[in-house]
């Protein structure tokens, strides 16, 4: 059997993987030779999966491939030890989890950027320069989602609400960030956003 790769992440890519694993990026096991990060994405942010890829390069084997079914691109990082950890902190053997000690790992500006170019929405409306955002957290529970909530204002005092969003025909949690929060919140994650693929999650004040 094949050992999982000893390998450390640097700082940079530890924020961008916390990122990832709160929005699309999935963790996958592979019982003899351990974790691996997946990410995949639609054709048009195909230069947003450029963009991770260049950050995570030294972990993968290979550049990302576009499918020939869906269009979509995508890439693997290599089978480490490192993404077994975070698999037991951020998986059960049902589903995809938000840990206890989220505000550990959620606690970095690039992190933050990372899950809302993942999974985030731009409210906006011309008239009255309405804006708000959303950050998708579907898959998590709702206590999980009061939790992220949570951090967002220890972390970044970031002030958000937990919204009841009702999705064929089931009641998810999302969080909702408004006029008390939108500001700081923009302001924390704009430096990092690839503008080149998310200018339209971004307003244009």
């Amino acid at each position: 059997m094949s050992k999982p790769i000893e390998k450390n992440l640097t700082k940079e890519q530890e924020q961008i993987v916390v990122g990832t694993i709160l929005g699309d990026g999935c963790l996958e096991f592979d019982g003899h030779i351990g974790t691996r990060l997946q990410i995949k994405q639609s054709k048009e942010k195909k230069e947003y999966v450029f963009w991770l890829f260049r950050k995570l390069e030294n972990l993968c084997l290979t550049s990302p491939k576009r499918k020939k079914d869906t269009e979509q691109w995508y890439f693997s990082t290599q089978h480490l030890r490192v993404f077994t950890d975070l698999k037991e902190k951020f998986y059960s053997e049902e589903r995809k989890l938000i840990p206890e000690d989220i505000e550990d790992y959620l606690d970095s500006s690039l992190a933050l950027a990372v899950w809302y170019m993942d999974d985030g929405t731009l409210d906006w409306r011309s008239e009255g320069s309405h804006y708000a955002f959303y950050l998708s957290t579907d898959c998590f529970w709702f206590k999980e989602a009061d939790l992220l909530k949570e951090v967002l204002w220890n972390n970044f005092q970031v002030e958000a609400t937990v919204q009841n969003n009702c999705y064929r025909g089931k009641n998810h949690p999302r969080l909702y960030i408004g006029s008390k929060g939108r500001d700081k919140f923009l302001n924390t994650i704009e430096p990092f956003v690839v503008k080149e693929v998310f200018t339209h999650k971004l307003p244009p004040l």
